[in-house]
């Protein structure tokens, strides 16, 4: 009787002591997983802060590059320019816009202007003739953005041709010989 009673108790303790340790495992886990989340949310903040400085570094580069006395951009102008602020930067900028645009180009206007709304816009390499740069921006683009830019496109065109037009003169047709 004594030798039962001796084993269910060592039985009963034994299962404790698994529970124990099965629980001691379980909490070491999962104080694991929370030092592990912290960690891995500071390095996601140290990298945005490099991401910030290396974009404004890339930013500075970019104003360097520029000429530093440009020309103003006379209002008429201003329309017929405005597909040039498809060219240039290959860079994503920083948040920090308070110096301005680089100079009065429009170019450099619109981009500042973009720039402002999400300094996180970036600008493709457009160095070729125009229908090579818009074969490259389609390929880089999806469907959705491509037909938006060419209803923008055929509205700027729109645009020019009823700014630029002038009214038809009477020509003079030749008289057919007979």
């Amino acid at each position: 009787g004594l030798s039962s009673l001796s084993m269910s108790c060592r039985s009963a303790l034994g299962r404790n002591a698994a529970l124990s340790t099965l629980s001691i495992l379980v909490a070491l886990l999962i104080a694991g997983q929370a030092v592990t989340v912290y960690f891995v949310y500071q390095q996601s903040g140290q990298i945005s802060k490099l991401t910030k400085t290396s974009q404004s570094l890339q930013l500075e580069a970019m104003q360097r590059k520029l000429p530093s006395s440009a020309k103003a951009v006379n209002n008429a102008k201003m329309g017929r320019n405005l597909p040039m602020a498809m060219r240039a930067l290959s860079l994503a900028p920083s948040a920090d816009m308070d110096t301005g645009p680089a100079s009065n180009k429009t170019e450099d206007q619109v981009k500042h202007l973009l720039l402002q709304g999400d300094p996180r816009k970036v600008f493709p390499q457009l160095k070729d003739n125009l229908m090579d740069n818009l074969k490259n921006l389609k390929n880089t683009m999806s469907d959705a953005e491509w037909q938006s830019f060419e209803s923008w496109l055929h509205k700027w065109l729109l645009f020019e041709m009823a700014k630029n037009s002038k009214p038809e003169e009477q020509k003079a047709v030749p008289a057919k010989k007979g």
